[in-house]
């Protein structure tokens, strides 16, 4: 079978290798669709993300969909859940298990992830896709349930003001599932122009260039004069964090959802700290929230269509890395199972 392993920093390179055997509660999934995310930008561009290094080469990709290859769930369409906590831990028996310190996570350290063409994964971490999403859209399910977990860690909810920095992928899925919550999301801002675009068409009521020194008299003229509720921070850089904290009203909330390249977030803290506010920060998902994820998709009422803007096959990795490293478009998608490796929208 075909992998893609990065074996250090900027080197990728395809292999063939052996057919995994899935075993005691894993299914082998035929990897039909892959995500690319900005922790893989990190990953290929760093050799590593955060704290964690490169120790072996490694199959980077955590979003994706499959289909069951054997066994009693055969033919089921599934989206995974990257995470495999060690269900033992305090953490874990606490009701943390996506804080577990011993997880494993596709893409992630030693644990191999899902651009290869079959790979094996646990059974109860299979989740059924429902025919009305397609292959290509099915791994925008996972960053979608990491945006939900954002959102419920700023107690987003009906009549919740929102503000979005940074308008990529998890940017987007943020501002719509706020609006699904029935948040209003004042704002939005991005340094690229097609970001904002897609910002605005998705229910922005106003996109502002990160950076822009109107961001917080536009939040206060928005909302009589105090600023948003809940800033969600997505581009992992310092100045979209302050644009956060600028926006927000006294006693508001803000989440950091980006990963910065340095492994370090820096905020001028008189501001925050005169503000009141609370600071929260974003790691991955709850258990639930790909189930609510799936549902909320399958009932319309966040429609994913026309965020995957480019997909390749897996002998097109590098211009499907190229596209994720120049931030192209907004989803790029591998899929392993395609013969060819031009470029489809």
């Amino acid at each position: 079978m075909k992998v893609l392993r990065l074996h250090g920093a900027t080197q990728l390179a395809l292999h063939e290798e052996p057919v995994p055997t899935a075993g005691d509660g894993e299914l082998l999934i035929r990897v039909t669709a892959v995500g690319l995310c900005g922790s893989d930008r990190h990953w290929l561009s760093e050799g590593g993300i955060g704290d964690a290094g490169l120790d072996a080469p490694l199959v980077l990709g955590h979003e994706f969909g499959g289909i069951v290859e054997s066994g009693r769930r055969a033919g089921e369409r599934v989206v995974l859940e990257p995470a495999v906590p060690c269900r033992t831990c305090p953490v874990c028996r606490a009701g943390y298990p996506h804080l577990c310190p011993t997880l494993r996570f596709a893409g992630h350290g030693d644990t191999d992830g899902a651009l290869r063409t079959l790979m094996a994964w646990p059974d109860d971490l299979a989740y059924r896709v429902p025919d009305s999403i397609p292959d290509p859209e099915a791994p925008l399910l996972e960053p979608l349930g990491v945006a939900l977990h954002a959102l419920h860690l700023g107690h987003v909810g009906p009549g919740t003001t929102v503000a979005v920095f940074g308008c990529g992928p998890i940017g987007l899925l943020l501002l719509l599932a706020a609006l699904a919550t029935g948040a209003s999301v004042i704002l939005a801002t991005d340094r690229l122009a097609h970001r904002l675009e897609a910002a605005t068409g998705r229910g922005a009521d106003r996109t502002l260039t990160a950076g822009d020194p109107g961001i917080e008299a536009a939040s206060k003229e928005a909302t009589g004069g105090l600023g948003v509720d809940v800033a969600v921070e997505a581009s992992g850089e310092d100045g979209a964090l302050e644009d956060a904290i600028a926006a927000t009203r006294p006693g508001g909330r803000v989440v950091l959802v980006g990963i910065p390249d340095d492994d370090r977030s820096s905020f001028t803290a008189s501001v925050a700290r005169r503000k009141g506010l609370t600071l929260l920060l974003c790691r991955r998902m709850e258990p639930s929230d790909l189930s609510r994820a799936i549902d909320l998709v399958a009932s319309g009422r966040v429609v994913l269509e026309g965020l995957v803007t480019a997909r390749y096959g897996l002998d097109g990795w590098e211009d499907a890395f190229a596209a994720l490293l120049d931030r192209r478009g907004l989803k790029v998608i591998v899929e392993p199972q395609r013969q060819d490796k031009e470029e489809t929208g």
